[in-house]
């Protein structure tokens, strides 16, 4: 097998190290290989030939016994690894629709675009579940959908719904309105007397988008942190 040739194994491992660091933010190659069930030295060899390709880059950081530690992350150049939902034809058509209907013809392809999710979520989340189950259910929906979604317990009651990525950056960048109407998808499927607040934003240049959910406390509205 020639050196510019990836056999099978290399490739999935190198796809999980990818993963992680996209999961988790920069990692040490030991914490890696912890998680990997590798040793340190086989992660570090991938590491650098994920270096080599330009996916990856290193920093060091302090630690608290011995020399600097190097916390590895991806680069933007990683970004194709993942589903991006085909960026510049999304960024073109909103273009398109702007120029062609203005901000209030955008407005009405947005609201339908939400409108037809709703009754997507709707067939999948069921009602009358429990919130967490609704969550996990919910998590499913976006990870089937490329934003690689998971729940985490907070407290009690409280819940992080965290999207690790965003297939539609380039077309949320172009248009916020995509991430308006995301919070009101989720307080609709997830149902009444439930808080949902936006804790992080990957457009606000957040490593990740964050939900935090949780049993309302009063009557008042919810509204977006960020």
């Amino acid at each position: 097998m020639s050196a510019g040739v990836q056999a099978p194994a290399e490739r999935k491992t190198r796809r999980a190290i990818t993963k992680l660091l996209k999961t988790e933010g920069p990692i040490d190659s030991a914490q890696l290989a912890e998680r990997l069930g590798l040793t340190a030295m086989a992660v570090r060899q991938h590491l650098y030939a994920l270096q080599r390709e330009g996916l990856v880059t290193a920093e060091e950081r302090p630690v608290p016994i011995g020399r600097p530690a190097k916390f590895w992350r991806l680069t933007p150049e990683a970004d194709h690894l993942f589903p991006e939902a085909y960026a510049e034809l999304s960024v073109a058509l909103i273009d398109s629709v702007k120029d062609a209907f203005g901000d209030e013809g955008l407005e009405r392809v947005l609201t339908s675009r939400c409108a037809r999710q709703r009754a997507d979520y709707g067939k999948r989340i069921k009602p009358g579940d429990p919130l967490e189950k609704k969550l996990a259910a919910l998590a499913k929906v976006r990870t089937d959908e490329g934003y690689m979604a998971e729940v985490r317990k907070e407290g009690k009651g409280s819940y992080l719904l965290v999207e690790n990525h965003c297939p539609i950056c380039a077309a949320a960048n172009a248009c916020q309105g995509f991430c308006s109407t995301e919070l009101e998808l989720f307080r609709s499927v997830l149902g009444p007397g439930v808080s949902v607040e936006r804790a992080e934003h990957i457009i606000k240049g957040d490593q990740r988008c964050v939900y935090r959910i949780q049993p309302q406390k009063s009557t008042k509205g919810t509204k977006d942190l960020i």
